[in-house]
C-alpha cells in the first residue's frame, strides 16, 4: 500500500514530487511523467549516492533480488519501505534524442500509531479484562501510543446514555484525564485511539468499566404468615445495589463483625430472599438475621435486619363475676409476641369458638381483644380461653366466670346494712362512754349501790388538766370492822385569790376519811 500527496513543479525538463508511505508498505516514486516517452536510461541518487539505474539497454536487477528497482518508465519501485528509505531522491532519465530529464521527489517513511494502551485506576480487573471502580472514588484514564512523524490521542466513551463521546484529545505521546467522585453514569466503554497526523492512520485499545455501588440504607425484612399458622415465611429485600448483592437468611449466633457464626438457611444472589420455616425450626429469643453482602461494601460492615423471635403471653384478669341477666367485658391483651401472634377467644373446656352475635361482641383495639357477654345467665358460667398463637407456639390465658342470681345479691346488701349499722351503734355507745368518763360511780364491791350509804363521789375535771404525782398516803388499819376508803383531793387553782388561801392550807385539811363497808377502791 502507497499513500502519496504529490505536489509536482514543472519547468524545462524537470519535476518535484513529495510522497509518503507507510513503514512496509511499497513506495513507487515517478520519475518522467509528462508523457508516453519511455527512457532509455534512468538513474536514482539519494543524498549525493546513486543507490540503482536502468533502463531499456541495461535494465536494473531484478525485483525478486533487491528491495528497490527501476521500473520500464524509470520509476523507482522500494519494497517493504524502511524507515531509513525516507529522503530526497533525484532521478535522471535519458529520453530518445538524448534528452535529460531530472525529477525530485521527498519521500516521508510514516510508522504506527502502535503500541497503543490504556490503564484506568485504581480499578479491580475481572477474568474477561472489564474493569471495577466503585462510586464516590476518584478514577485515573492515560492512553498511550507511538507514531511516526506525529499523532493526535483521544479519549472516547461509549455509555448507555452517549455514544463516542470525546472526553479528552491533545497531540504527543500520552494522554491523561481524571474523574473525581465517579458515579453509575460513568459506566460504559472507554477507547484510547491514536491517529498518525500524517498517514492518517487510527489505532485504538478499549476496555469497559463498571462502576459498582451498594445503597447506604439497611436491607427490609419483613415476615408474612401461612395459611399453616405454623409455618411462617420471611423476606428480605435489598434494592439499588449494583450488582445484585448476595443474600443470606441463617441464624445469628455471634458477632457480625467477625464473620456468620450461626446456622444458615437459604443463600442466593438476588434482590429478593424469602425463606419458609416450620415451628420445630424456630425457639423463644432467637434471632433470625438477613445479612446483604456486597463488593462494594468492606468486609466486617455488612448490612443487615433481623428478627428477634418471642412466645405469645397473652394476659388479663383469670377470674369475673356477673349477675344474671348483666353484661361483663372479659379483656385479654397480647403485644409482645414477633411475629405477631392471632388471638381468639375460647369457651369450655374443649375450647369452642365463639362466633360473635347478639349474645357475644368481640372488639379489638390494637393488641388488646375484648369478649363481651350480654344477657348472662347460669349457663355461661365457667372457663374461657383467650389463645395465642404464632408461628413458635401456643399460649393461652385462662378466665374463669362466675354467674350469681339476684336474690343472692340482695341478701348480701342486706347482710352488708345490717353489719354497718351494728359498727354505727357500737361507735355511738363507745363515743357516750367517753364523753361521760368523769362520772364515776363507786359500789360495794359487787357492782350494787347501797343506797343508805350514799358513797358517791363525784369528780370534776377543771379546765387546766395537771397530773399530780403526789405519793398517796398509807391508809390506816381497819377500824370498828368498817372498811375505810381513802379519798386525797387537790385543788387546782383558778385565780390569784385562791393561791392565798391554798398557802394558808396544810396538807391534811384536803383528806377525807369516808367508812365503808364497800372494798378499798383507789384512784
Amino acid at each position: 500500500m502507497c499513500l502519496c500527496v504529490t505536489a509536482a513543479v514543472s519547468g524545462s525538463g524537470s519535476t518535484e514530487t513529495a510522497l509518503t508511505a507507510e513503514k512496509g508498505d511499497v513506495a513507487i516514486l515517478p520519475c518522467y511523467t509528462l508523457g508516453n516517452v519511455t527512457p532509455t536510461l534512468t538513474s536514482w541518487i539519494k543524498n549525493g549516492k546513486e543507490v540503482v539505474k536502468g533502463g531499456i539497454y541495461s535494465p536494473s536487477p531484478s525485483l525478486g533480488g533487491q528491495r528497490l528497482a527501476v521500473l520500464h518508465d524509470g520509476s523507482l519501485n522500494i519494497r517493504a519501505v524502511l524507515p531509513r528509505d525516507e529522503g530526497t531522491y533525484l532521478c535522471s532519465s535519458t529520453l530518445p534524442g538524448n534528452n535529460i530529464f531530472h525529477a525530485r521527489v521527498l519521500l516521508q517513511v510514516t510508522n504506527g500509531p502502535e503500541n497503543v494502551s490504556l490503564s484506568i485506576g485504581p480499578a479491580t480487573a475481572r477474568s474477561n479484562g472489564t474493569l471495577i471502580v466503585y462510586r464516590g472514588s476518584t478514577v485515573s484514564f492515560n492512553c498511550s501510543g507511538s507514531s511516526y512523524p506525529s499523532q493526535q490521542l483521544t479519549w472516547a466513551f461509549r455509555g448507555a446514555g452517549s455514544s463516542n463521546q470525546s472526553l479528552a484529545s491533545a497531540p504527543g505521546p500520552w494522554l491523561d484525564f481524571r474523574i473525581q467522585n465517579v458515579q453509575p453514569s460513568a459506566q460504559g466503554v472507554y477507547s484510547c485511539k491514536a491517529n498518525n497526523t500524517v498517514s492518517l492512520q487510527a489505532a485504538n485499545k478499549s476496555t469497559e468499566l463498571l462502576v459498582y455501588y451498594a445503597p447506604d440504607r439497611h436491607p427490609e425484612c419483613v415476615w408474612v404468615l401461612a395459611q399453616d399458622p405454623s409455618h411462617v415465611l420471611f423476606n428480605c429485600t435489598w434494592f439499588g445495589a449494583y450488582p445484585a448483592p448476595k443474600l443470606l437468611w441463617g441464624e445469628d449466633q455471634g458477632d457480625q463483625a467477625a464473620g456468620w457464626k450461626g446456622h444458615v438457611y437459604k443463600s442466593e444472589v438476588t434482590e429478593s430472599l424469602s425463606v419458609v420455616l416450620n415451628r420445630s425450626m424456630l425457639e423463644d429469643g432467637q434471632t433470625l438475621r438477613c445479612t446483604a453482602r456486597h463488593l462494594a461494601i468492606a468486609a466486617g460492615k455488612q448490612k443487615s435486619c433481623s428478627f428477634n423471635l418471642k412466645y405469645p403471653y397473652p394476659k388479663g384478669e383469670p377470674m369475673a363475676t356477673a349477675l344474671e341477666g348483666s353484661s361483663i367485658t372479659l379483656t385479654c391483651t397480647e403485644d409482645v409476641s414477633i411475629p405477631p401472634a392471632n388471638t381468639t377467644w375460647r369457651k369450655g373446656l374443649q375450647q369452642e369458638d365463639i362466633v360473635p352475635g347478639s349474645k357475644y361482641v368481640l372488639t379489638e383495639e390494637d393488641a388488646v381483644l375484648k369478649l363481651t357477654i350480654h344477657n348472662i345467665s347460669k349457663d355461661d358460667e365457667g372457663v374461657y380461653f383467650c389463645r395465642s398463637e404464632n408461628p413458635l407456639a401456643v399460649r393461652e390465658l385462662e378466665v374463669y366466670l362466675t354467674v350469681k342470681n339476684s336474690s343472692a345479691y340482695t341478701g348480701g346488701v342486706i347482710g352488708f346494712f345490717i353489719a354497718a349499722l351494728i359498727v354505727g351503734i357500737a361507735a355511738i355507745v363507745a363515743k357516750t362512754i367517753y364523753s361521760s368518763r368523769h362520772r364515776i360511780c363507786l359500789g360495794d364491791g359487787f357492782g350494787h349501790m347501797e343506797e343508805d350509804q350514799g358513797d358517791v363521789l363525784s369528780l370534776v375535771e377543771s379546765d387546766d388538766e395537771q397530773i399530780f404525782q403526789d405519793a398517796v398516803p398509807r391508809l390506816p388499819p381497819i377500824t370498828n370492822g368498817l372498811r375505810t376508803t381513802l379519798v386525797q383531793i387537790h385543788r387546782i387553782p383558778s385565780g390569784d385569790h385562791e393561791d392565798t388561801e391554798t398557802a394558808d392550807r396544810s396538807p391534811q385539811d384536803d383528806t377525807v376519811r369516808i367508812e365503808t363497808s364497800a372494798d378499798l377502791v383507789t384512784f
